[in-house]
């Protein structure tokens, strides 16, 4: 009877020594990756709400055009986690910042990033979803990564307009009110002018004349 107990007393530490373990290691993945959310209080439990808010620094860059979000820029999730019969559906919305060139003066510019995002993060099925739950985690990285390359402008301009640009001598700009003067090598061609009805009145004309039973 004792060598029972001593055996189950073994096996009952067993089981919480793995038990401590696994929450060691879960905690270790969330801080190496810290767009992981841990959902195990709403896994199977539709109805469930939770609000949450990360603050981050920017693990990696983000865009490659002329503004990107830098990496340790400070960024900010506003999470909401809502349990469903199909998995836990996660909305929130993204705050940073971009900084960059200005497209028109190649002058720095910041470009305030402010971008909501919605998307289901489904228990593994038959059928294929874009995101699914790990175990009782999700990872927002590939949901927070194109909603903010996404956004990012494609040509950022400077944000009270740019500064009048300063051209080196001989160099003149060329704008809708102001149109270019010909090329000279082109200009004996503008003493030509094309009278749209004198060559239509010539080729009348021309075809009487030499039309059969017509005289001069």
């Amino acid at each position: 009877m004792a060598e029972r107990q001593v055996l189950e007393v073994s096996s009952w530490r067993k089981h919480a020594q793995e038990k401590v373990h696994s929450r060691v290691k879960s905690s270790a993945v969330t801080k190496s990756h810290p767009y992981i959310v841990n959902v195990r209080d709403l896994v199977h439990r539709p109805g469930e709400l939770r609000d949450r808010r990360i603050d981050l620094d920017a693990p990696e860059h983000l865009g490659e055009g002329m503004v990107a979000v830098r990496e340790l820029e400070p960024l900010r999730i506003d999470l909401r986690l809502e349990s469903l019969h199909e998995g836990i559906l996660a909305t929130g919305d993204i705050v940073t910042e971009a900084h960059g060139e200005c497209a028109r003066c190649l002058k720095p510019v910041t470009v305030p990033v402010e971008v909501e995002f919605a998307e289901l993060f489904a228990y593994p099925a038959d059928e294929p979803f874009d995101y699914e739950l790990h175990g009782d985690q999700l990872d927002l990285e590939p949901v927070v990564r194109d909603a903010v390359v996404l956004s990012l402008p494609f040509q950022p301009e400077c944000a009270d307009g740019c500064d009048e640009v300063e051209l080196r001598p001989g160099i003149t700009l060329v704008t809708d009110e102001a149109p270019a003067e010909p090329d000279a090598r082109w200009a004996a061609l503008q003493s030509l002018r094309f009278d749209e009805a004198a060559r239509v009145e010539a080729a009348r004309v021309e075809s009487d004349a030499s039309a059969p039973g017509r005289t001069a």
